[in-house]
């Protein structure tokens, strides 16, 4: 098969030129030259082409040097053990590899040795069929496809399966048990009877991999369109357990069912795929993830109402200081994670109730820059399958947003903080700093947010000059 036609598309117009640019210079150096990988089977599927990767059947580094001199490129980025190199092009990322095989050591899943091979070998030791395809680049067989485990196949079965036995692929590198609940997710395929069988005796290894490399792959399945596939298959193959055990044991977990599932595990997959469907944003959907993470902490029998969960949102800002060290998340995405989950409660009870102007202030000035994302999550929380409570949930929503949507109050509220500052307090009053100078702040700041006085110097230093005597009595 060639697949000439599959690039001959506008969006794969800068990818063409590359490749036939390397194709070219190959042929001048005799070197034999594949594209290799995804982008062989995102071409297939007529996917967008996100970076190219090539592979020379010989030493890849001295290509990449002199492909980026073609391509204008002074430097390139080398990995003399693996026989690779980065080319940093602006357009669209550009690896060169090595054709290559490599062996492990139980406890690792970094190479111990490295063998240079043909394309066939270095095939072999791909994750699955789908990527383990080359195209040839060259000019006479440009576009000819080379296909020894049948991934044109499995593609059209939409089914992910591995070149070698699976315990082989899974023992070698645990990763690829993500990667599998990963493109099962991204590209809605099957995983094979025997490779998911596999995934499940070989669970245990992926503590083995670094910490770092987890979290990408984690994130990875949360970007895509529907997340809960490969949350689902994480759990169901045993790689939850390890890999974010506060999920784990949400599995089975029953609570009452009036708003949400009866399980805490499913219902957080529908609020995941929810907020996958209301935003493109990854930092929301981690959120919904851990929005009810304390539940299995908290959870308690009430007579009359059934499962509480008192404190849920207050225990789980708390327990995500442990995840975030044990994920290494940055500082933002932990005080992203840890501010959404405190405040996921807030928003839903100002719409039970009568909307008051002091309360939807106060949540504003809780959420400060996060304030649309959490309205977003509160959304994705509503999954009773009451259409009339839904309705009147979407409806209270609405006016909740409607007393937040004057842009000016609005601005003011993210950043909120007294109008009179603590020197200008010391200063009026005569005092040095110490506790009154805060308790006078606070008071113009509860007097505002109240809608007692304006959010304004001169309203707050009227109020100050009012208050100031009774409070230093």
């Amino acid at each position: 098969m060639n697949l000439k036609k599959e690039l001959n598309h506008s969006q794969n117009d800068s990818v063409l030129s590359i490749l036939k640019l390397a194709g070219s210079l190959a042929e001048d150096l005799d070197v034999e030259i594949y594209v290799v990988g995804g982008v062989v089977r995102d071409l297939i599927m007529g996917n967008p082409l996100n970076d190219i990767d090539l592979m020379t059947v010989g030493e890849g580094i001295p290509f990449a040097r002199k492909l980026a001199d073609e391509l204008g490129i002074k430097n390139i980025v080398p990995f003399k053990k693996f026989g690779t190199a980065m080319i940093p092009n602006k357009e669209i990322q550009i690896e060169v590899a090595t054709a290559r095989t490599e062996k492990y050591e139980d406890d690792s899943r970094k190479p111990s040795e490295v063998v240079y091979t043909d394309l066939k070998g270095d095939l072999l030791r791909r994750d699955f069929t789908i990527n383990a395809m080359a195209m040839d680049i060259r000019p006479d067989t440009f576009g000819e496809l080379t296909d020894p485990f049948g991934g044109m196949a499995d593609i059209n079965k939409k089914i992910l399966r591995t070149p070698l036995d699976p315990d082989e692929t899974f023992s070698e590198d645990p990763l690829r048990m993500m990667r599998a609940a990963y493109f099962a997710s991204k590209l809605d395929f099957d995983i094979e009877n025997e490779c998911r069988a596999s995934m499940k005796r070989q669970a245990h290894r992926v503590d083995i991999v670094s910490w770092e490399r987890i979290r990408d792959e984690f994130i990875k399945i949360l970007k895509t369109k529907k997340p809960s596939v490969g949350l689902v298959i994480l759990q169901k193959t045993g790689l939850m357990e390890t890999v974010f055990p506060e999920i784990h044991v949400m599995y089975g977990m029953e609570q009452t069912s009036e708003w949400h599932h009866k399980d805490i595990f499913a219902h957080t997959l529908q609020v995941v795929d929810n907020a996958a469907e209301l935003s493109n944003k990854m930092e929301i959907r981690f959120a919904a993830l851990v929005h009810d993470i304390a539940k299995p902490n908290t959870r308690r029998i009430d007579k009359e109402k059934g499962y509480t969960f008192h404190g849920h949102d207050a225990i789980g800002e708390r327990m995500l200081n442990k995840v975030a060290y044990r994920l290494k998340l940055s500082n933002f995405l932990k005080d992203y994670l840890k501010k959404l989950t405190l405040l996921h409660l807030r928003p839903i009870a100002l719409i039970k109730d009568f909307v008051t102007d002091s309360a939807v202030r106060r949540l504003m000035v809780s959420a400060g820059d996060e304030l649309d994302d959490l309205m977003i999550l509160c959304r994705a929380d509503i999954t009773t399958k009451n259409p009339k409570r839904v309705k009147r949930y979407l409806k209270n929503f609405e006016k909740v947003e409607e007393k937040m949507s004057k842009v000016v109050e609005r601005d003011a509220m993210k950043a909120f903080q007294s109008p009179v500052r603590g020197d200008e307090i010391m200063t009026i009053c005569g005092l040095t700093e110490g506790r009154k100078v805060g308790e006078l702040k606070e008071a113009i700041e509860e007097a505002i947010l109240d809608g007692e006085i304006e959010n304004t110097f001169e309203a707050a230093k009227k109020y100050l000059m009012k208050i100031k005597d009774e409070i230093l009595a």
